[in-house]
């Protein structure tokens, strides 16, 4: 019976797994410009800790993309998975905040709290966070744990404090918004494991398998170079079809989804050691440049000068790909002259 199962699951190759996670991460070809696209970039959240990166993984994603597009009206901040800052749709709010609520403890606790003394204090008002926080005598970053509410929203343009107000409750019941946030997880980073789902939406790991084992006969075993997975039944076709066109480059900003990944699933991107550990730095990560469907390097930016680092030698037509690219990016202050360095 169990040779019977095992030979049962899907078995995919790292090709296959790249292919799959650049078409359903919009990393193929760029959307159209709309609010559709917007959504279906931020399908698992654009994190923002690092000021403006959401704007930039948009950029990578849908075409025509301007310094503001973080502020138009179908996306919201919030802090999200880790209690970072993370654009996401605005219908989405529920599915990144109650998502992540424990059904009982402390957390939970103080999470209802917070919010529920942020509605007295706040009003129809906003505030920074640390106003809020010396008002109500917390810690501003303890205010973080009632966005687990869906209640808090903020806004954090990188130059000042967040600035945060409070909004109704969302529709979505909690236990349907943990399981819409497992199929996100699944849908960008699949395929995935429970234990990847703890690691990246911040949740533990009873919890995590509980949704695995929720979610049932809508996921499909998968047996790929780092172990077992799961995978949307609904995304077999999409995986199993494989390597298609691939972009000539894309920069993806520190935090982008792409790469947000830990542990032995960093191997399946990376599979050099040494290369990983110029990627997934201790401290502020670099973005990633994809070459031709491949991490080829790394970037920084300081101002309107890009420093690339190569892992390899590019061709002639990739570097100018790659400087297309830099010269393209929506930087704050309108349009002009992107100087490329590159190291190799």
């Amino acid at each position: 019976m169990k040779e019977a199962t095992l030979a049962a699951r899907l078995e995919v190759t790292r090709a296959q797994i790249l292919a799959f996670r650049r078409r359903v991460g919009c990393l193929e070809a760029r959307l159209p410009a709309g609010r559709r696209s917007l959504r279906e970039a931020a399908w698992a959240g654009l994190k923002d800790s690092m000021p403006r990166a959401a704007v930039l993984s948009l950029h990578a994603r849908v075409a025509g993309i301007a310094p503001g597009a973080w502020e138009d009206p179908a996306l919201v901040q919030l802090w999200g998975p880790g209690y970072h800052a993370y654009v996401v749709a605005a219908g989405d709010v529920g599915v990144f905040t109650l998502g992540r609520m424990p059904d009982d403890g402390d957390t939970r606790r103080v999470a209802e709290d917070l919010a529920a003394r942020l509605r007295g204090l706040l009003g129809d008002t906003r505030m920074t966070y640390s106003q809020a926080g010396r008002a109500l005598g917390e810690s501003p970053n303890r205010l973080r744990y009632a966005t687990l509410t869906g209640t808090v929203l903020l806004r954090w343009d990188g130059a000042r404090q967040p600035v945060i107000w409070t909004v109704p409750p969302p529709e979505i019941e909690p236990g349907e918004a943990r399981l819409e946030l497992a199929r996100r997880y699944l849908r960008v980073f699949g395929p995935g494991t429970a234990e990847g789902f703890t690691q990246w939406a911040g949740i533990s790991r009873p919890r995590a398998a509980a949704v695995f084992g929720a979610l049932g006969k809508s996921l499909v075993p998968v047996v790929t170079p780092i172990g077992e997975a799961r995978l949307l039944a609904r995304d077999e076709a999409v995986l199993r079809a494989g390597p298609g066109p691939v972009a000539p480059a894309r920069l993806l900003p520190s935090g982008d989804a792409y790469f947000l990944l830990q542990g032995a699933d960093r191997e399946v991107l990376v599979p050099d050691a040494g290369r990983r550990g110029a990627l997934w730095t201790p401290r502020v990560w670099p973005g990633a440049v994809l070459v031709g469907g491949e991490i080829a390097g790394t970037w920084r930016r300081a101002q309107n000068a890009v420093t690339v680092s190569a892992w390899r030698r590019l061709s002639r037509e990739e570097r100018r790909a790659v400087e297309a690219e830099a010269a393209s990016l929506p930087l704050p202050g309108g349009p002009g002259r992107v100087l490329v360095c590159w190291e190799e």
